[in-house]
């Protein structure tokens, strides 16, 4: 039975959960994850994980801080003088937020904290600083094509 290697396009269910049992993501109720192992189109912990696995197979795959969305870095947090935005502006903790650097890209971030005269904005992706969890199911592989 053909099992994933490196460069095979795969289709998985998953439900992914941090170390508390939180769910962050879940593909129940929606399509299927398809990806090419190797093409850095997941975090990298979760492309190694189905590595040898063959259709029809389940695997739990912890994927550590490092091979996932890396450190919470502490510079990409910010604080805002509510004075530099809009009066109707009111932030809330959990929001997300556009923002555009200076040479125009976008990038968002999440309100952690608001006070009468601030509120502080982490720039890292939410998962950052976690041990995720896939609880995993192969549905297919379709092998590299070589060119």
């Amino acid at each position: 039975m053909k099992k994933v290697e490196t460069g095979d396009t795969v289709v998985i269910n998953y439900v992914g959960k941090l170390e508390d049992g939180a769910v962050f993501g879940s593909t129940e109720d929606k399509s299927p994850l398809e990806f090419t192992v190797g093409e850095g189109e997941v975090v990298q912990g979760l492309e190694q994980g189905v590595i040898g696995m063959a259709p029809g197979e389940s695997r739990s795959i912890t994927v550590s801080m490092k091979k996932g969305y890396g450190p919470s870095i502490k510079e990409r947090i910010r604080e805002f003088d509510n004075a530099r935005v809009s009066q109707d502006f009111r932030p809330e903790v959990g929001q997300r937020m556009q923002m555009h650097r200076a040479d125009g890209l976008p990038f968002m971030g999440t309100v952690i904290a608001v006070s009468e005269t601030s509120f502080t904005v982490d720039y890292n992706h939410p998962l950052a600083g976690k041990t995720l969890i896939f609880e995993t199911t192969l549905l297919e592989i379709f092998p590299k094509t070589e060119q």
